[in-house]
């Protein structure tokens, strides 16, 4: 064999499983970059049952579709990653990390060491950050005109799905949504029954044990029980013996004692996060208390928060009725909607919180309004804590010059890395561009012109007219936490692949005998 012939198969062997790969992240890119900016389309799902997902949420489109090939599934990690942390962005995400693999795969297959490779991404990814994050503007507060645009260019220019987040924002407040534990985007509910609705308080999707009796509005004491809102019990095995029983009868003749309490303390609501007694359901049927069993200890948690109700064990029971009253909550306002199934509570003594209610027609588009109206909760949650961004990819271009500058001062090898970094810092430009049907190649470089003349980030391109424009003018602007986290996750997992030198089965581990 030709010894240049034989040397250049050995080196397509060694970017096989690169190849391999970056192949695999490329397919997954192509189902989403389609949806990307404001003349990208749907993509309908389709179950093996004939169930239908239409949407253009990128987290959706990758959890929802068959994938088996590990490399994309580091891909479909990058989206996760990004709804779990921010809960916008997934798409721009996807995008820059498939553009990554790919940039970075080019020059490795020049003949770029790998290592030095990475490293450039590793270092470029860090300035860009930095770039970005030194062009962030701050909201000024709720009333701010920018986070109405932000909430409507998240929400798909739902201009509906916009007002209601906004709303919903004013009521909650500042201090609550830069709270760090507290996600806006939950709070955001759908059914198909109703309609748009902001209701300043919670809405808990549960129906009552005892839904057979009316409960009108009234103001309700709450007590939250932590277990079971059953009598204490004796194991099996002490049970079979006569002691045993005789302590079973003795701890209900016990509890049922203590059931008197729930009258003499006025309580209008008991929420359990395991089951209800039949006899405590009773007791409580006839003195007009609301039951709600088996709830979510997340959601017991959004109900002490609320009413101010500290959750007790069922052993709680026990203490006296005075020190028992400082257990409960509080809430002006109590009432089951049998429409739409659910416990409405308002006027909580605790800290304040809303519920926003998304309604649709039908059952698929109610499910895609919901996802859309929670990514608009995202982004403006957000923007509140980290300023945005001036949208349509111009930020990412600017960032990208400037790492172009920054790359011109690196000797190494590391700097075909950073070049890949600045490259694929232009995708996010360069698709809106195609999906808005404009080359793109030559409008990304009319943007970078522009931009570079006017010494501006927030140039990018509008995609009715094709002509630049400023995107902040056009009040298009994305959270600056949103787009940071994109590329953050976009590098470490480019990163990740482009390291890959073996695909292994594993072997399955031997059942024991």
């Amino acid at each position: 064999m030709n010894p240049v012939n034989k040397a250049g198969q050995e080196g397509e062997e060694a970017y096989a499983t690169l190849r391999n790969n970056a192949g695999a992240i490329r397919a997954i890119c192509s189902a989403v970059e389609g949806t990307l900016g404001p003349k990208g389309l749907d993509t309908m799902l389709v179950g093996a049952q004939g169930e239908v997902i239409i949407t253009n949420d990128g987290v959706t489109i990758l959890e929802t579709m068959d994938v088996s090939h590990p490399a994309a599934r580091l891909l479909i990690q990058v989206a996760r990653s990004q709804q779990q942390q921010v809960g916008d962005g997934t798409t721009t995400a996807t995008v820059l990390a498939g553009a990554l693999v790919a940039e970075g795969v080019a020059q490795v297959t020049r003949g770029v060491p790998v290592a030095k490779v990475v490293r450039g991404i590793q270092d470029g990814v860090a300035a860009a950050l930095n770039s970005i994050a030194g062009r962030a503007r701050l909201i000024e507060g709720l009333d701010d005109p920018i986070l109405y645009r932000i909430a409507y260019i998240a929400g798909r220019e739902h201009a509906d799905l916009a007002g209601l987040i906004i709303d919903g924002a004013k009521r909650l407040g500042l201090q609550k949504l830069r709270d760090a534990y507290f996600r806006f985007s939950d709070v955001v509910l759908s059914h198909g029954k109703a309609q748009n609705e902001v209701w300043p308080g919670l809405l808990i999707q549960k129906k009552p044990a005892n839904a057979q009796f009316d409960f009108p509005p009234y103001p309700a004491s709450v007590l939250l029980f932590q277990d079971a809102f059953e009598p204490e019990t004796v194991d099996d095995e002490a049970l079979m013996t006569e002691a045993g029983f005789q302590k079973q009868m003795q701890l209900r003749e016990q509890f049922r004692a203590t059931l008197a309490k729930l009258a003499e303390l006025r309580i209008g609501l008991v929420a359990s996060e395991r089951g209800v007694d039949a006899e405590a359901e009773q007791f409580c049927t006839d003195h007009g208390i609301m039951v709600l069993q088996r709830l979510p200890r997340a959601e017991l948690r959004r109900i002490a928060d609320y009413t101010g109700a500290r959750p007790i064990r069922r052993s709680g029971l026990l203490k006296p009725a005075a020190e028992l009253a400082g257990y409960l909550g509080f809430a002006g306002h109590a009432a089951y909607d049998e429409r739409l199934e659910c416990v409405r509570l308002a006027e909580g003594k605790g800290r304040p919180q809303v519920s926003i209610v998304v309604g649709a027609s039908t059952s698929e588009v109610v499910g895609e309004r919901l996802r859309i109206a929670r990514d608009a909760a995202s982004s403006v949650q957000a923007a509140l804590r980290g300023g945005y961004l001036p949208g349509g990819g111009a930020a990412e271009m600017a960032a990208a010059h400037e790492l172009e500058r920054y790359r011109e001062t690196v000797q190494g090898m590391e700097g075909f890395g950073i070049a890949a970094v600045a490259q694929a810092l232009r995708k996010p430009l360069a698709q809106i561009v195609v999906n808005a049907g404009y080359n793109p190649l030559e409008k990304v470089e009319e943007v970078r012109a522009a931009q570079i003349a006017a010494r501006s980030d927030g140039l990018g391109m509008d995609c009715d007219t094709g002509t630049v424009a400023d995107m902040l003018e056009h009040g298009i602007v994305d959270p600056a936490e949103v787009k940071l986290h994109a590329l953050q996750a976009a590098g470490e997992v480019a990163c990740a692949v482009l390291r890959i030198h073996t695909v292994i089965k594993m072997r399955q581990p031997h059942s024991e005998q």
